[in-house]
């Protein structure tokens, strides 16, 4: 495995920095500022809210150019992060596969061709990019008919063995399955939009023409890998109830609910069983379209023999690029995805476990004490993942030096700023407050755990490394919460002025986390 040793006097200056016992705020070596005694008594009525009677909070704060801590409490204690976890992965693909990092996409040929008749295969081999769309499949299939293939004789072969055969991340709960920020992972897929979230199809549901009749059900882009059973019925008025769910071990997708003449059309991401399968009926109907017949069986999970000759390929955008939708969209796939490309390329095992060592090698040699910290899978939606907020601040003070840290940071979501593809997930959060277009975080969310890691600049321009981790409350959401930290510290100042008080900030409302579900904000419909 490549490994650039990273340097040890700026991981060790942010692990003293940082290092406190759990329990009320600890005092920094130094004396206190009268400001730094303000923050303290705002963050600290802040963590007092009701809502976190009973719940864990972790919170530290630190300068990064100094390594001071501003605010520490229970910064060493393990707590669930959510998707922050994605900071880990996110740096260490990053680092380790480099921001060119590129993914494959290709089909070849074995057996003799004359006259547009290929005598043998057709192999659709995936190199697991998640921003596959049926677009691109399309193109591929342009290209081998532009390569004068018109008749297969033999099978249509789905190449997905870059990646193993585990599909869903052990500890994901079974009742998240249906939902596209839990799709199945495979090295060969297909995203149904620009959001690309591979392994999903977007079924759509439009009212019928009078009352009584059936919705009209449709699927971005279409295919027949699934199935459709339209139980759901068309009513002159009243309130739309569609509900769209995959059963669990198919690919049968049940509507049901009503919906009112004239009204819109419901849309829902749902994920499918098997994506490679998904992607090979793609991508066959593509060939049947530019005029390639395939004359045997679609076969899954092959790989393709060497003596195979190449016809079409594509690449995907590089990886600097791919951070603003897996970032901006928190996009648990490509975290996934990522998690099994790093393994594959640094020890030729497309797997978790391999992924998973990759990162913590990685973000230990950037100064994280990994003795302290438990990471399940790349995208945070395991429970089992474990780290306390202070490894967070480390990791975040540490990659300032990275030569890609730039792209990377632009990358995250930005508070308050409506552009989807800006704001992210912090697009509807902070607005209107010093911490607006200023706050660059990782959000997480999970019923009963939240969280929000990354930087801020103070009143009087320092770059402050903070998370914010809470655990275990009963409401429906603490973002409000978190939002009022990092306002506090937007606003913070060593200055002494008229207005300097102990006021805890307000915070625009934040969206709710619906009950049981990781959300990622972004989703019109059942985030």
């Amino acid at each position: 495995m490549h490994r650039r040793l990273f340097p040890r006097a700026l991981a060790a200056l942010v692990l003293v920095a940082t290092a406190a016992t759990a329990g009320a705020p600890t005092a920094t070596a130094e004396a206190p500022t009268p400001a730094q005694t303000r923050l303290h008594a705002t963050i600290d009525a802040v963590l007092a809210d009701s809502r976190l009677d009973g719940a864990q909070a972790g919170v530290v704060v630190v300068d990064t150019a100094t390594g001071r801590t501003l605010y520490d409490r229970n910064s060493n204690r393990r707590l669930v992060p959510a998707s922050n976890t994605k900071l880990l992965t996110s740096t260490a693909a990053m680092e380790l596969l480099g921001p060119g990092h590129r993914f494959t996409t290709d089909v070849s040929a074995d057996g003799p061709r004359r006259a547009g008749l290929l005598s043998g295969d057709l192999y659709l081999r995936g190199g697991g990019d998640p921003t596959m769309l049926a677009a691109d499949y399309d193109r591929l299939a342009g290209q081998v008919a532009a390569a004068g293939v018109r008749v297969v004789t033999g099978d249509l072969v789905a190449d997905d063995t870059r990646y193993d055969r585990s599909r869903l991340g052990p500890d994901w709960t079974w009742d998240d399955e249906p939902y596209y920020y839990a799709a199945q992972v495979s090295a060969l897929t297909v995203a149904p939009d620009t959001d690309y979230d591979a392994g999903t199809v977007i079924v759509n549901a439009t009212p019928g023409a009078r009352a009584g009749a059936r919705p009209k059900i449709s699927m971005t882009p279409d295919n027949g890998w699934l199935r459709i059973d339209n139980r759901a019925e068309t009513v002159a008025g009243g309130e739309t109830t569609i509900s769209i769910e995959r059963e669990h071990g198919g690919n049968t997708v049940v509507v049901t609910g009503q919906i009112a003449v004239g009204q819109a059309t419901e849309s829902d991401w749902v994920t499918v069983w098997e994506p490679t399968g998904y992607a090979a009926d793609v991508f066959r109907s593509a060939l049947r379209r530019h005029g390639v017949r395939v004359l045997g069986r679609t076969v899954l999970g092959t790989a393709t023999p060497d003596s195979a000759r190449p016809l079409a390929r594509h690449d995907s955008m590089p990886l600097s690029d791919l951070m603003v939708p897996f970032l901006k969209l928190s996009n648990n796939g490509h975290a996934e995805v990522l998690t099994k490309e790093l393994g594959r390329v640094l020890s030729g095992s497309g797997s978790w476990s391999a992924g998973l060592t990759a990162i913590g090698e990685y973000v230990g040699d950037a100064g994280m004490d990994t003795g302290t910290l438990r990471q399940r899978d790349g995208s945070g939606l395991s429970r089992r993942n474990l780290i306390p907020p202070a490894q967070f601040v480390t990791l975040l003070s540490a990659v300032r030096a990275e030569p890609w840290f730039d792209t990377w940071y632009a990358a995250l979501p930005v508070a308050g700023n409506a552009d989807r593809f800006v704001g992210g997930t912090l697009r509807s959060r902070m607005a209107g407050t010093a911490a607006a277009n200023n706050v660059h975080a990782k959000t997480g969310s999970l019923t009963g755990a939240s969280g929000l890691s990354g930087y801020v600049t103070d009143a009087d321009g320092r770059l402050l490394a903070f998370s914010i981790v809470l655990n275990n409350y009963l409401t429906s959401s603490v973002k409000g919460l978190e939002d009022q930290i990092a306002i506090a510290l937007a606003t913070y100042t060593e200055k002494e002025t008229a207005t300097a008080r102990r006021t805890v900030p307000t915070a625009p409302d934040s969206p709710r986390v619906p009950e049981g579900r990781e959300c990622s904000w972004v989703k019109p419909v059942r985030c």
